[in-house]
């Protein structure tokens, strides 16, 4: 697929594709050496592999940056809700695949939003091929701290035609996410994948996929990646944090230091959720020398 110029010039990375075990294909970067040591990079929602394109500029005469697009995202196939589940559990399989796919073994991690959550959740029985790992305001266990404003696009019907109809939670993330504002270059990039009913299925199924309610299919599912984190007390840890986050805001950082107690953490109390946008050159200065020692 042939990007736009003005998205290449932010994005000059060669596609690569798998095809999952259901047949659909995903999208993801592999920049760098492949004699160098595997980092990981998950996006949440509403991005993709987007997200990561300067660290990953940065990063990869030092390792081998591996960046996918989740089923429904970025340049990855977008199937309808009755082809694929769009759950956590769905999306974990589909990192595992392609770790397998790629014959990785022991990496770094790098995780945002709900790539905590499915980077966790896929690794969770062996948490020890984690060589490092690196916070991004992100969580991966059940939490009720949701603002409104997300809440409202969970609304069945309502909150599908604002999302997937009006574009009202990618759209309006390229502002609420950060505090710097965008390019128009990057603008044109985050939205790029989302530009329309079909292509929106998997940013309005993220936020239905947080399970807020006491019988939601993920909240076990999520549970148990949760149990797993004190096991993380022996990997070397990161945290990374917009502290204008209007959603994971400095709370759910005290939640990852109680179950971390080693945690590092940086905080950036100039940046949004969009962090690597408000402050690219404090993060990336202090995760190449966490990955690098």
């Amino acid at each position: 697929m042939a990007l736009p110029d003005l998205i290449y010039k932010e994005f000059p990375f060669k596609q690569n594709f798998f095809k999952q075990h259901a047949g659909f294909q995903i999208h993801y970067v592999d920049e760098g050496s492949k004699q160098h040591l595997p980092t990981i990079f998950l996006h949440g929602n509403p991005t993709w592999s987007f997200f990561y394109r300067k660290l990953i500029l940065s990063l990869k005469s030092h390792f081998r940056c591996i960046a996918p697009d989740h089923i429904g995202c970025g340049l990855s196939d977008k199937p309808r809700i009755d082809k694929f589940k769009y759950d956590l559990q769905s999306h974990s399989e589909n990192i595992k695949g392609l770790l397998d796919y790629l014959k990785i073994e022991r990496f770094n991690l790098v995780v945002h939003d709900w790539g905590g959550a499915i980077g966790l959740s896929a690794l969770k029985d062996n948490l020890s091929r984690i060589n490092k790992l690196v916070l991004l305001n992100t969580a991966a266990f059940n939490s009720e701290d949701v603002p409104k404003r997300i809440r409202f696009c969970r609304i069945p019907l309502l909150g599908e035609f604002f999302v997937r109809g009006l574009n009202g939670f990618a759209g309006p993330a390229t502002w609420m996410a950060t505090k710097k504002g965008l390019s128009k270059s990057s603008k044109a990039g985050f939205l790029y994948p989302y530009q329309n009913w079909n292509d929106r299925i998997a940013v309005w199924r993220f936020v239905r996929d947080i399970p807020l309610e006491k019988n939601h299919p993920t909240k076990s599912f999520l549970q148990s990646t949760e149990e797993r984190i004190p096991e993380l007390a022996n990997t070397e840890t990161l945290a990374c944090w917009g502290m204008q986050d209007f959603c994971f805001h400095g709370g759910f950082l005290n939640q990852w230091k109680s179950r971390i107690p080693n945690l590092q953490v940086s905080k950036f109390q100039d940046a949004g959720h969009y962090l690597l946008e408000d402050n690219l050159e404090g993060c990336e200065k202090i995760i190449r020398s966490f990955l690098t020692t």
